[in-house]
């Protein structure tokens, strides 16, 4: 699979299946999105769990690369902002979000689902995902890109939030990309950690209203009681049963 490459941003790492099949569209891709402040390597060792185990050989795992954000001094897919707990008093004067660097992020992914189909896997067959910021993006790229809204197998929100959720943003986004006002059925995972801090309980609820006025219906949740901002073995298992269900094996 040639992956694009982009001056100035770190490749992908690609782990090919560990049981290719003979026919591409027989087999599977998780592109899998790293949160604030992290890269590739971060989420590599989870994708090698999974292929060391013998879980979905056919998979193909894209694991791409946040650029460095110099305001933030970090790899960002987008310009961060605080999510509180707590409403605003003042919500005229709360920094917006960075929609700008959202949507500059999301054309990137969709080169990479591109990438995906150009050998031959359809997007009913590629799954996006990430953890955190990589959820915020895997969750917009499907409400709101014009290739592939409603089209993936699936995705998965792990620790992250529906970004641009309050208002009628998302909805204008959709217009603008010629697609309907309501979503569809693609299956959604989302998982947190009870005790997660930074992306607080109020964040969790916002996304899930939003995602419900979007005509999203097919969310699955977990909360994971003593768990923070972070990645944990039930989680894992509990998102490798939704990946055997939304790409499981197909006879080759």
């Amino acid at each position: 699979m040639t992956l694009p490459t982009v001056p100035g941003r770190e490749d992908p790492i690609h782990k090919s299946a560990i049981k290719p099949t003979s026919d591409p569209a027989h087999g599977a891709a998780f592109i899998f999105i790293h949160g604030l402040g992290d890269d590739a390597e971060g989420l590599e060792n989870i994708a090698d769990q999974f292929q060391n185990n013998g879980k979905l050989s056919y998979m193909n795992w894209i694991i791409p690369n946040a650029m460095e954000d110099r305001d933030a001094m970090q790899t960002a897919w987008y310009r961060p902002t605080p999510l509180t707990p707590f409403a605003s008093s003042r919500p005229e004067l709360d920094e917006p979000e960075d929609e700008d660097g959202i949507l500059k992020s999301m054309a990137y992914i969709e080169t990479l689902i591109d990438a995906c189909v150009n050998k031959g896997i359809p997007p009913q067959r590629i799954v996006l995902g990430g953890f955190s910021q990589g959820c915020a993006l895997s969750l917009i790229t499907d409400l709101v890109s014009k290739k592939y809204s409603g089209r993936m197998a699936g995705v998965v929100g792990l620790c992250g939030y529906l970004p641009l959720a309050e208002g009628h943003r998302l909805h204008d986004l959709r217009a603008i990309a010629g697609l309907p006002p309501t979503h569809g059925e693609v299956p959604v995972f989302l998982a947190r950690g009870q005790k997660d801090m930074l992306v607080p309980r109020r964040v969790w609820t916002m996304t899930l209203k939003g995602l419900e006025r979007l005509g999203v219906t097919a969310v699955e949740e977990h909360e994971y009681e003593g768990l923070g901002h972070s990645i944990s073995g039930p989680m894992m298992r509990d998102m490798c049963k939704f990946l055997e269900q939304v790409v499981p094996k197909l006879e080759d």
